[in-house]
């Protein structure tokens, strides 16, 4: 049986504690939730300018969003123009 402690069993305790989650579930959760604030900026971009682009929003609407967003991430993305984030979804 391995001995190797999970970086984030403290956060995974908590999750089963505090909530109706059992260890697995929870081991999940925060996996997921690591894996999705681990997506490098220019993916994030361009699956962020396809989510909003197939609602209905235009790109003068989408790139500020997006600009705001990226400044939200877990470890923020380095400041990009309008015309970088342009750059990064059509080359």
């Amino acid at each position: 049986m391995s001995t190797a402690r999970n970086p984030h069993e403290d956060l995974i305790t908590h999750l089963i504690r505090t909530s109706a989650l059992g260890p697995g579930e929870a081991a999940r959760v925060v996996a997921d939730v690591l894996a999705y604030f681990s997506e490098p900026a220019d993916e994030f971009v361009r699956r962020r300018h396809t989510e909003l682009k197939a609602r209905g929003l235009v790109n003068d609407e989408i790139f500020p969003r997006v600009a705001a967003e990226l400044a939200m991430r877990r470890v923020a993305a380095p400041e990009l123009s309008l015309r970088q984030l342009r750059r990064i979804v059509y080359g």
